[in-house]
């Protein structure tokens, strides 16, 4: 299995990092992290945007599930059913949104592992045709050190989270039952600040990568937005 996750996912990134290193005039490793995380999100942009989608008309449909909630509220089952009618009727996976987070967990592990190995010099596994440079020099823009934790970067990732997460809210909670409503509020302010508690005990080249892919997330909910038309809801 650990070959496995090494074969498709470790050595992978690894070589990709090495490789945009050597050929980026300047050899700058925050240049080449942000380079391959744009090349992983676009990789990964038809699951992210399905997911986004998906999400964002969840939000819509929550006046009229909680509708459903309290119609039903005495029969669990045909609860149950008549949600999956109105997510069949417009399409809508509620597990979609999982989709993404199952596939970026593997990932992220496997960059921590490449920057926390990369930038001490650790470079074996290297492909025949991607040249060991011997030596990776952590600066990032010749000022901050990627291989070692930054308070700075970890705020802005923290930050980034919390205006993708406030993208991410239904417009208006009335339309929402409590536990939609915790959940909600959770994900908006508890989950960033939780991201920035990891952030700024791990090596800053990781935090540059969640900066970056929580920017091109919003990016991508930002052209949704703007070319989702709104639906109808009626049951």
């Amino acid at each position: 299995m650990i070959a496995l996750y090494n074969s498709i996912i470790y050595y992978p990134l690894l070589n990709l990092l090495v490789f945009f290193y050597n050929i980026i005039p300047g050899h700058d490793i925050g240049v080449v992290i942000i380079l391959l995380t744009l090349l992983i999100r676009v990789a990964l942009a038809p699951s992210f945007h399905k997911s986004l989608k998906s999400q964002s008309a969840m939000n819509a449909l929550q006046p009229k599930l909680t509708e459903l909630r309290e119609k039903h509220k005495d029969n669990k089952e045909a609860q149950a059913k008549a949600m999956m009618d109105l997510y069949k009727e417009h399409k809508i996976n509620p597990l979609s949104s999982c989709l993404p987070l199952l596939v970026q967990l593997p990932i992220l592990i496997a960059l921590y592992q490449v920057f926390s190995k990369a930038l001490s010099n650790h470079l074996s596994g290297l492909y025949s045709f991607v040249a060991n440079p011997g030596t990776i020099d952590p600066k990032f823009l010749g000022l901050m050190d990627l291989s070692k934790p930054s308070i700075v970067l970890g705020v802005i990732a923290g930050l980034a989270q919390f205006w993708q997460s406030k993208l991410m809210m239904p417009k208006s909670s009335a339309g929402q039952d409590t536990t939609a409503k915790i959940m909600s509020m959770q994900t908006t302010y508890v989950l960033p600040i939780i991201s920035v508690v990891i952030a700024i005990k791990l090596p800053a080249g990781l935090p540059l990568y969640w900066i970056v892919t929580t920017l091109f997330a919003v990016a991508q909910q930002y052209y949704i937005m703007r070319k989702q038309q709104p639906f109808s809801t009626n049951i």
